[in-house]
Formats: structure tokens, sequence, C-alpha cells
């Protein structure tokens, strides 16, 4: 089982079903060459340091900054640039970035996703920034057929050529909150995220948004005795995360998760994602399963209702896995499943809440009251 009491009323988080690692490990920036090499080229990066350095070119380029990307292999990040001032080239490459020319500006494509919203919010499609293509990358599901395709293609032809394009999804979008391994509640079975602190000081946990509306109260067996109480949940919408308190304040909500080998990792902090990162989850379902981060700020519309502000990823997810942590192996929470289209026989797409917007929203930190 996921979740599990251990001695000295200390709980430890066993996700079994819905952990996550990273292959990447976190590497400081390396110091400045010397003055005799007059072009050292981008910087070796690690996905964090490299998900800061493009937070900081986005605010130091403005409109030319196209959005930026990473390679794990390289340990590179690459900023898209729109236009040819050399001065702003040169200010990408001093960060230590690599600087590729594009058509569209950040600005540019997430207008054109709020244009999508308003024109094509139909249940079962989705879509997020993919900078590596510089487009807005727009998936159906299955269930977009007939009039409603019609309508999705309309709605990208009007965003102008080149803004956006459609793929077609073999699966159905849905939450995966049925069919899975940790907590159980209102006939409901989802996975425990991440053990947190709230700010009142009670220790707590994070899990899906579409689980925390699903039914107040949560145990950890089935038809057990409730273990912890729903204090906030946001589904759909803003995101899908969920916030449960422990019932008995005397437990201790160690950060740690079940890496699936026996091993326990220590969660240390959390961590935003970076499009090009290499990440793991896993899930009483499925076992270990890995992919990479394909998009930010994706908007996805579930049959519910369309929830934004997720991580778009190519790692497979199926029923079960629904709240379960997508993390790195330095011990950075990223992400809380939220949902896709496809299973691990296929493939398909998996949406994760990335944990410091839950954090913040529900007044919550990663690890014991500081």
């Amino acid at each position: 089982m996921s979740h599990k009491r251990v001695p000295k009323r200390k709980v430890v988080l066993a996700v079994g079903a819905a952990g996550a690692l990273v292959a990447a490990a976190v590497l400081l920036p390396q110091a400045n060459a010397s003055q005799t090499d007059p072009d050292p080229g981008p910087e070796a990066l690690s996905p964090a340091a490299a998900s800061e350095l493009a937070s900081q070119l986005a605010s130091r380029l403005g409109s030319a900054f196209g959005g930026a990307y990473y390679d794990a292999d390289k340990e590179q990040i690459t900023v898209n640039v729109v236009g040819n001032d050399d001065n702003v080239i040169v200010q990408a490459e001093k960060a230590g970035a690599a600087v590729r020319s594009v058509q569209n500006s950040l600005g540019t494509l997430k207008s054109g996703a709020q244009t999508l919203q308003q024109r094509a919010g139909i249940p079962g499609t989705a879509w997020a920034v993919d900078p590596r293509t510089n487009q807005i990358l727009v998936t159906a599901d299955r269930t977009v057929t007939g009039d409603r395709w019609d309508r999705l293609e309309s709605a990208v032809r009007s965003l102008g050529e080149g803004v956006a394009r459609i793929q077609k999804s073999a699966g159905e979008f849905k939450t995966f909150a049925e069919g899975g391994d940790a907590i159980f509640g209102g006939g409901a079975r989802c996975s425990l995220g991440f053990n947190v602190t709230t700010q009142e000081g009670s220790p707590g946990f994070l899990t899906a948004g579409h689980c925390g509306v699903a039914t107040e109260q949560w145990s950890d067996a089935q038809d057990g005795a409730p273990i912890g109480t729903v204090q906030a949940a946001t589904f759909p919408g803003d995101g899908d995360f969920a916030l449960v308190t422990y019932d008995d304040p005397a437990i201790q909500a160690a950060s740690a998760v079940d890496t699936g080998d026996g091993q326990l990792l220590e969660i240390q902090q959390a961590a935003e994602a970076a499009v090009g990162q290499q990440v793991f989850r896993m899930g009483s379902t499925t076992g270990r399963r890995d992919g990479t981060v394909t998009g930010l700020d994706a908007t996805v519309n579930y049959p519910e209702g369309t929830v934004t502000g997720l991580i778009q990823t190519d790692v497979c997810a199926e029923p079960g896995d629904s709240g379960g942590p997508l993390f790195t192996e330095d011990g950075s929470a990223i992400g809380l499943t939220s949902g896709g289209s496809g299973d691990c026989t296929s493939g398909g797409e998996t949406f994760f809440q990335p944990v410091p917007t839950a954090l913040a929203a529900v007044g919550a930190q990663i690890g014991a009251a500081r």
C-alpha cells in the first residue's frame, strides 16, 4: 500500500504506484569562462537552473522572448528569440543560453491559447506551448469528430500560419481517479501525492483536486476508517489539486517517497518543470514509467470542465494514478498526476498539476514547519 504508518508516530509517503524519478542530476551553473576564450558556448545547466534562467530571460528580453527548452543530453537551454536584435541575442548568450531565431513570441503564443479557449473549448481537446517547435501544440482525442473537429480546425487556422498545429490522440482525455492505489474515499481510489505541512503547522498531503471534490474524507485502506479530511480543492478551473490534513495532529508527515525498489527518497523542495526535462512516475496500475516534459501552462478540456496551468508530458498513465507525485531523483517535487489520454500499451499524453502552484494556493510547504 502506498501510504503507511511507521513507528514513532511518523508517516512516510511510500507511493508504490505514484512515484516519479528524473534522470538529470542537479548541477550548479559553471563558472565564467576565461577571458582568453571568446566564445565559451552555452553553459551546462540542470533542469532547475535552466528553468530559473528561462524565467530571468523572459523578463529581460520582453516581447523578443519566444520561450525556451532544455536539452537533457547536452545539459543546455535554448532560448527562442524573435527578430535580429544583436543586443538581445548577446544578452541571452552571455547569460549562458543557446539562441535560436523564431517567428512567434511567447506573448503571441499565449494570446493564441486564449483564442483557442474562446473559440474551441471543446471537451476532448488540450493545448500547450511547445517551445521546441515555437508553436501551440493542440491535441484532440478520439471523441473530437464531425462539427467539433471542423470547429477546432477553424480556430487553429484563425491564429495564422505557423502559430499552432493539431495532432490526434487515440485515447480520451479523462482524469485517473478510479482503479488506483493509495487512498480511498466515497467509492473512489486516488494516490497520495506529497506529504506537507500547512501554514498552521498541521500535517497533511497533496493529491488531485478531482479526488478532493469527490469526497471529503479519505482512508489508507478500502472501507477503512478515515485518516484525513479535505481542507481545500480546486477542480476544474485554475488547476487540479487538493489539500488533505491528517485527522491525527500527532502524525509527523515526513516528506519521502518510495522509489519502488525498497528505497525511500527524501523530498527536499518543490521545483518548476522544464520543457525537455526527463521525468519518471510510478503507479500501482502501471509501475515505473519515464518520459519527457513536452509543454507548460497546458489547458485540458476534460468532460468535467476546463483545467489550466498544467504540465504536459509524454509519460503514460492509467486509472488509479490520479494525485500521485512527479519528482526528480535529487528530491524535488514537480507535479501531481491529473489526467490524460491513452494507456501504457499504446502511449498517450499525461498532465500534471505543478506542485509550487498548489503549495502557494493552499498555504503549505514541503517538509516540517520551519
